[in-house]
């Protein structure tokens, strides 16, 4: 088994093009390809990947990119569905110097023009099927083949990597509390240290199989990739339909015998909850994102580890075991500060407050972004210097997140400072959301807030204000937002309110935001009761699902409470209950009770076509032989 560790020592005699020490993550794969070229690197359900073809591939791409320009400081955005082909043009980009921005194509066209523009892409690397999503713009549109190799490409390939390990590597998005998102900048040294701190502190060797399971525009997809391969190890893909369906996901893990994983919170919490073998290979399950809430079972046959960290710092900045033996009035912890970050926790003078007291968490180190994109003041504000070293240019990031040392030494999360919302693990700026509802003509001022529902479970709760004598719809306006924002910042719930609540001083009084009840929701109940034989079965499995006592055929799976964790669990009882498999984004296209019901019926039928008179006949027999 070779490690990262033992590259960094052994490899200056492997071949004159070795380098002693990688300081960036595109060198540290090439190594582990001179040493390894036919390990496995990457695996999807379609796809195998070898190290040698990786680092091929990539040099070919990174070749072509640098001929166009590419090279340090300049971004490249990556728009594909997650693959290996993602994997392999982000490492292309950094081959060549520059630095990538993964972005989502399940992003409204709207948001990725912003994006693009902001960050003012040189190029983008997409896929045929993606293509045709993207919007227009003054950059180079590289589209990738089935051999991921550049539509009209030179063909030149390139060996080796520049030492940039200042420079730029990744930009990723984030919600922003100004109404557009903002671009956080990570350089290679930052990445790199994230990477170092991970392999040693889980002892990652080329035998270990992780996942990767998050989408590509959150940053632990960042997390689940360049960390193994740096060591080589594989990292494999799992399916759309079952990365956010707990038992199946479990099931998948098993399978495909992964011995490190990540998945967020929400998830996390219901997969220590279910059975696994004592012999599972599984060996870390890593988690964070959200608050943690629950603890793991004392018999879990794998290490649970909570982590912590905002984008402004590469990833991860605190991270720590959680397990079974602990005492009951307590929230499981964040952890402790990784390699080269320090951790403060200060009150609003920047004094660091006693143990167990609570105050603003503040991260210095290694691990710090270089700032935003092209956002000084905001630079100015979030970034401040470390008043604690005297080491020139040392910086703090102001979190706005707030959380207490324990006696021990770990981190309790308290949590926000501000009106900012981590939900199923992503950070959402409220007024990112009202400032695009209030340019609908029907709302004349919005309020955004997250809230626990009967579950337990949190959700977005917008509340409207009504312009002048217009009616407000409900699915009209969820509409609009989803033309603008990504699903997951599209409120579930909506109140309509004659006016918001103001503090003495004129702002929006949050705590007086009344709680929402059914008969004070908007444009609920517009079809009325189901009729169909598939709409009833259909309701009362979003019955139980939901925990609600009524559902009517055109109400809004996202609207009474429904996500996509929640809709991944529905796609498993609808395999159950109608054999039939839907997919995740057929939710989203069709998320009222009568549309999903027709989808249903629609692949109850083309599942029947496709039967043979044999199969019929033993559908339409009971267990006896009988005709039905």
């Amino acid at each position: 088994m070779t490690s990262f560790s033992s590259i960094v020592t052994s490899v200056g005699s492997s071949s004159p093009e070795s380098i002693s020490s990688p300081s960036t993550v595109a060198q540290a794969v090439g190594l582990q390809a001179q040493l390894n070229p036919n390990a496995l690197a990457l695996r999807s359900a379609t796809e195998t990947v070898t190290y040698g073809q990786l680092d091929s591939e990539a040099n070919r791409l990174a070749g072509y990119l640098r001929s166009q320009g590419i090279g340090p400081e300049l971004v490249v955005a990556v728009c594909m569905d997650r693959s290996p082909s993602m994997v392999l043009a982000a490492l292309a980009i950094m081959k060549a110097g520059g630095a990538y921005m993964p972005m989502d194509p399940s992003n409204p066209t709207a948001r990725m023009a912003f994006m693009l523009n902001d960050a003012r892409v040189a190029a983008l690397i997409t896929s045929k099927s993606v293509s045709s999503r993207l919007p227009a713009g003054n950059w180079q549109l590289i589209a990738l083949d089935g051999d991921a190799k550049p539509v009209a490409s030179n063909g030149r390939v390139t060996n080796g990597t520049p030492e940039v390990d200042d420079s730029l590597a990744y930009v990723i998005y984030t919600s922003g509390s100004t109404g557009q998102p903002k671009g956080v900048q990570i350089t290679q040294k930052s990445l790199m240290n994230l990477v170092s701190w991970h392999v040693k502190t889980f002892a990652v060797t080329s035998a270990d199989r992780a996942s990767q399971v998050s989408s590509i525009g959150f940053d632990a997809a960042v997390w689940e990739v360049w960390p193994y391969l740096a060591a080589g190890a594989s990292v494999h893909f799992v399916d759309e339909e079952i990365r956010l369906a707990t038992e199946a996901l479990r099931n998948w893990l098993l399978s495909e015998k992964i011995t490190i994983s990540f998945v967020p919170t929400v998830l996390a919490e219901q997969l220590i909850r279910l059975e696994w073998p004592r012999s599972c290979p599984l060996r870390v399950l890593l988690t964070g994102a959200d608050t943690l809430h629950h603890y793991p079972p004392c018999d879990l046959p794998f290490s649970f580890v909570n982590n912590y960290g905002p984008t402004e710092c590469a990833v991860v900045a605190t991270s720590g075991p959680v397990t079974g033996d602990h005492k009951l009035d307590a929230q499981p912890t964040i952890g402790r500060p990784i390699s080269n970050v320090q951790i403060y926790i200060l009150d609003d003078r920047l004094r660091e407050v006693p143990t167990g007291s609570t105050g603003e968490l503040y991260i210095g180190g290694a691990g710090l972004a270089r700032g935003y994109v092209g956002r000084p003041d905001l630079d100015k504000e979030r970034f401040i210097p470390n008043p604690f070293r005297l080491v020139p240019g040392e910086r703090l990031y102001r979190t706005g997140d707030l959380a207490r040392f324990l006696p021990d030494g770990q981190i309790a999360f308290v949590g926000r400072a501000d009106d900012q919302i981590k939900l199923r693990g992503y950070r959402i700026e409220p007024n990112e959301i009202v400032t695009v509802l209030e340019q609908h003509p029907a709302v004349r001022a919005g309020a955004v807030v997250a809230r626990e529902d009967a579950r337990g479970e949190k959700n977005l709760v917008a509340y409207i204000v009504p312009a002048a004598g217009v009616k407000v719809n409900q699915q009209e306006l969820h509409t609009f937002l989803r033309k603008h924002l990504p699903d997951y910042m599209v409120p579930g719930v909506w109140v309509r309110l004659d006016q918001l609540p103001l503090t003495p001083s004129g702002k929006l009084d949050r705590a007086a935001l009344p709680e929402p009840a059914y008969d004070e929701t908007i444009g609920q109940n517009p079809e009325g009761t189901p009729r169909r034989i598939v709409e009833q079965r259909l309701a009362g499995l979003l019955k139980g699902l939901l925990r609600v006592k009524q559902i009517n055929a055109g109400d809004n799976f996202f609207m009474l409470g429904g996500h996509s964790l929640l809709g991944a669990q529905l796609i498993a009882q609808v395999r159950d209950a109608f054999g039939v498999e839907l997919s995740l984004r057929s939710i989203f296209d069709f998320p009222t009770i009568a549309e999903l019901s027709s989808k249903v019926e629609d692949l109850i039928v083309e599942k029947i076509n496709a039967m043979t008179a044999e199969e019929i006949e033993q559908a339409l027999a009971d267990p006896n032989g009988r005709r039905r």
